[in-house]
């Protein structure tokens, strides 16, 4: 009598074209149902934040469940709050966010602004257009269309940690974020962006 051992290198069937497959394991179709079973993370490209008001990433796929916006020296020519906004049907949501941001400049709280227009991480003062911000911003969905937001950045060029975090509630699936100013005004003019999505 023979036994056949099955390790975590043993390929169980052969996936066609649109199935999953890892490790050696054969997860079916690419279906919300497989995705369940492996986790899918998909990194963007990358764009350059050197010029214009906002910086956006659409196409996110229905099955997200988390997004990370990444900054690196990401800088503007004023000093208006830099917040994220998610959106739906193609376009930003730019109300309804229960939000809140603060700096840190040598372990004291320099300022806090509460937000309503997007998901906030700095503030408008300390080292003004000289801020260059560096880390990330998690987006998680809670349940729905219901969105939480944890930011934690740090402005390289003046020592200054930024935080901030709320939640918002879409009015459907959301399908793009963005980063901009509450001004709306101030140009991106360093720096460089990218999301990383998951389901």
């Amino acid at each position: 009598m023979s036994i056949l051992v099955l390790t975590s290198d043993t390929l169980i069937g052969t996936p066609a074209a649109g199935n999953l497959e890892y490790n050696g394991q054969f997860y079916g179709t690419d279906s919300n149902a497989s995705r369940a079973q492996m986790q899918r993370i998909t990194q963007g490209t990358a764009v350059a934040s050197t010029s214009g008001t906002s910086i956006s990433f659409t196409s996110i796929p229905s099955w997200c469940k988390r997004v990370t916006m990444i900054l690196s020296g990401v800088s503007v020519t004023g000093t208006q709050v830099m917040q994220v906004q998610l959106g739906t049907g193609g376009v930003a949501t730019t109300s309804g966010y229960a939000a809140t941001a603060g700096v840190v400049v040598t372990a004291n709280v320099t300022s806090v602004n509460t937000i309503t227009t997007g998901f906030a991480f700095n503030n408008s003062g300390g080292g003004g257009a000289t801020q260059t911000w560096s880390g990330l911003v998690n987006l998680v969905l809670l349940t729905g269309n219901t969105w939480v937001c944890s930011a934690r950045v740090v402005d390289t060029t003046n020592a200054r940690l930024g935080s901030g975090g709320g939640v918002i509630s879409l009015s459907g699936v959301l399908d793009n974020v963005r980063l901009t100013t509450v001004g709306g005004t101030d140009t991106f003019d360093a720096g460089t962006i990218n999301i990383m999505y998951e389901g």
